[in-house]
C-alpha cells in the first residue's frame, strides 16, 4: 500500500526486463535458415530442370511467362507434387526438408510438439505459395514473411500462419 492517496495509481517503480529464455538457445539460426531455404530451391530447380529436360513442362522457358491460367494452375501443381517428392517423407517424420536436414533444423509446433505433414503442406507451405503467387500482394506478402525473422521469436510469416517454429534438430 502507498501511504500517499495520489500514488495508489502511479506506475509500479519495479525493473521489468526481458529474460532471455533457455528455449531461445534451441531455436534455429537465420543464416542456417537461409542456407537451408537456398539449399532447397536449388534442389527443386535442379529437379525442375530434369522435369523441363523430360517432358513438355518447361518452367524456364520464355513462352511459359505467357501461358494461360490453365497452364500455370497445372504447373503450380506440379510443382506442389514435385516439393512433396522431395520433402514430404522428411516432412511427415521429422518436420524437415532436406535443406533443414542437412543444416540440423527441424520444424514444430510452438510447444514443440510434431508439425505434422498436413499442417505443415497446407498451413506452411500452401498458403505462403497462394499468396506469393497473387500479383502484387505476393511480393509484399514475401518481403514481409522474409522480414518476420529478425523478430525476437524468429518466426516468419509463415511460421505465425502454421503455428510452427525452426529449431535445432
Amino acid at each position: 500500500m502507498h501511504a500517499d492517496p495520489q500514488q495508489r495509481y502511479a506506475p509500479p517503480t519495479a525493473e521489468v526486463a526481458d529474460i532471455p529464455s533457455a528455449d531461445d538457445a534451441a531455436l534455429g539460426g537465420r543464416g542456417a535458415r537461409l542456407l537451408a531455404s537456398v539449399i532447397d530451391t536449388v534442389v527443386l530447380l535442379a529437379l525442375w530442370g530434369v522435369v523441363a529436360w523430360l517432358t513438355p513442362w518447361n518452367i524456364f522457358s520464355p513462352s511459359t511467362a505467357s501461358a494461360g491460367a490453365a497452364t500455370m494452375i497445372g504447373l503450380g501443381l506440379a510443382g506442389i507434387v514435385l516439393f512433396l517428392a522431395v520433402n514430404g517423407v522428411l516432412l511427415a517424420r521429422n518436420g524437415q526438408t532436406v535443406g533443414k536436414r542437412l543444416l540440423g533444423l527441424r520444424i514444430t509446433r510452438r510447444d514443440r510438439s510434431p508439425a505434422g505433414l498436413a499442417r505443415l503442406a497446407l498451413l506452411r507451405y500452401g498458403v505462403g505459395g497462394v499468396l506469393t503467387s497473387l500479383p502484387t500482394v505476393g511480393m509484399f506478402y514475401a518481403l514481409v514473411d522474409c522480414l518476420f525473422i529478425f523478430r525476437a521469436d524468429r518466426r516468419c510469416l509463415h511460421d505465425m500462419i502454421a503455428d510452427t517454429v525452426v529449431v535445432k534438430a
